[in-house]
């Protein structure tokens, strides 16, 4: 993971690493985040300088009368953490309904709010946004120079992925991120490009820490505001250009998910899924799927950080049962009412379609021979994938084979990979000429995905360039299916 730090002073980076610096202001609510709980529940998490007793947060209908309150007793943290995460589900809710609400301790006069998901069967249409891929931005992460053998520097006038996301907020349900988040564990690479100071190995985990907490504070204004549906991707530093070091320098936080485990609560308790890594949820006429690729493969399959595995990680699997994560994902698409929610839409961090390196570290082949199957025998609509930093959409894919429908009402899934969104590490390279099933692909350009479900038969893709909100790449996929309820589709391609 690594994070940014756009207007942050140094003074304000010491408090970070320092907490004893923030004593007379060490509960006050910081990192402010949502998750959906249900389409009658929401998790607020926030973090905090010192443990709370009892996470309490007040919210109400209207921003005047925060009248009612909801508590845990989950404040957590690991040894090499700055900070505590804060974590309260409020349930009993209206659904797609607006709440104001304030944690404890805020300092801020103004409540903030949410808007609970919107019921299975609403037809209505929406939008959300997808970044995967997603990390520091300003002067310690992806800013307008790089260090030694480093690429792809913001230019002088660019937005970057998080403002622009931030500007489109308002036309956005939620932000979806399938892996990857903050990239706080390129700090080594950092420091041996000379793009941040040295510091001693031992104290790395005060650097890792630091550019953590940065991104989620940069994150705040999105995350306070719109539900955050993330997933877990490869938990160490890694890439550091200095092949003698291993996974043996990184301390607890960033190893074994432990950051990720801790900062976040996504709805499995509702999807009967596992902790953060694999969950779903409804939300109007779609079923969102997110599955873990790091760990829990199973059919005897290794994933990427597993002992074993081809990152060379010790993670996982966290599931005590066989083929957990693959006999839920079968239970979940089963249980799926196409009448209600038409679009079934899965995201998962490794792609396997991809023009891109045939490497196990890099296209997850073990995921395919897992998960393909089971998107066929179920009619997933559309797969979501990022890790290779870089865009690409496919056509519908079969086994390989391209439906010959093309995005005319396919039987096979679509496939898209946007690992586009934006980190120190910068773009990576596609190979070409690519793959006979790619569609359209680019490696130039930082940026992430608008998903708009127009009705039950017609969803637009669209790339959204960051630095100017330029639409890169739009493509419409059409499902020739009946519609119910609110729904106003027309029943044929094209028409919306």
């Amino acid at each position: 993971m690594r994070c940014s730090l756009i207007t942050a002073s140094l003074t304000a980076a010491a408090v970070l690493l320092n907490p004893a610096l923030a004593a007379s202001n060490d509960t006050t609510p910081m990192q402010i985040r949502l998750a959906y709980a249900g389409s009658t529940g929401m998790v607020v998490s926030w973090n905090t300088y010192s443990k709370l007793d009892r996470p309490t947060v007040r919210y109400g209908l209207t921003p005047w009368a925060l009248t009612k309150t909801a508590s845990s007793n989950v404040s957590v943290t690991y040894p090499t953490s700055t900070t505590y995460n804060n974590h309260v589900t409020i349930t009993g809710l209206e659904p797609d309904t607006v709440y104001y609400y304030q944690p404890q301790n805020s300092n801020s006069s103004v409540p903030y709010s949410f808007k609970t998901s919107r019921v299975p069967g609403d037809h209505t249409p929406y939008t959300i946004a997808v970044a995967v891929d997603l990390g520091l931005m300003g002067p310690d992460g992806l800013t307008t120079h790089v260090g030694n053998g480093a690429s792809n520097p913001l230019g002088p006038n660019d937005t970057n992925t998080i403002q622009s996301i931030e500007q489109n907020l308002d036309d956005i349900d939620f932000l979806w991120h399938p892996g990857d988040i903050a990239y706080a564990d390129y700090w080594l690479k950092e420091e041996i490009q000379g793009f941040l100071p040295n510091t001693t190995i031992a104290d790395g985990a005060k650097v890792y820490e630091s550019l953590l907490n940065q991104y989620y504070d940069e994150m705040t204004p999105i995350t306070s505001k719109k539900p955050y549906m993330a997933t877990t991707a490869a938990p160490r530093t890694r890439h550091t250009t200095d092949r003698t070091y291993t996974v043996s320098i990184c301390q607890q936080g960033q190893t074994n998910f432990t950051g990720y485990i801790n900062h976040f609560r996504m709805p499995s308790p509702q999807s009967k899924g596992l902790g953060n890594f694999w969950y779903s949820f409804d939300h109007g006429m779609v079923h969102y799927i997110q599955l873990d690729t790091e760990t829990d493969l199973g059919h005897g399959f290794i994933a990427p950080d597993e002992p074993g595995g081809p990152e060379g990680e010790d993670a996982g699997p966290f599931s005590n049962l066989r083929d957990a994560q693959t006999n839920w994902l079968q239970q979940d698409l089963a249980s799926v009412d196409r009448n209600k929610t038409p679009w079934t839409v899965v995201a998962g961090h490794r792609p396997w379609y991809i023009s891109a390196s045939n490497d196990s570290s890099t296209i997850c082949e073990a995921c395919r021979e897992v998960f393909e199957p089971l998107f066929l025998q179920y009619g997933v609509d559309l797969v979501l994938s990022g890790h290779v930093h870089a865009y690409e959409r496919n056509a519908p894919i079969r086994t390989f084979d391209v439906d010959p429908n093309e995005l005319n009402n396919p039987s096979a899934p679509w496939y898209i990979t946007n690992g586009a969104a934006g980190h120190y590490d910068g773009l990576d390279t596609l190979n070409y000429p690519l793959q006979p099933y790619a569609r359209y692909a680019q490696d130039t350009a930082y940026g992430w995905s608008r998903l708009t479900f127009h009705n039950c038969t017609h969803l637009t893709h669209e790339f959204v360039a960051s630095r100017n909100g330029t639409v890169l790449d739009r493509a419409t996929l059409f499902k020739d299916r009946k519609c119910q309820g609110n729904d106003n589709s027309q029943g044929q391609q094209g028409q919306l």
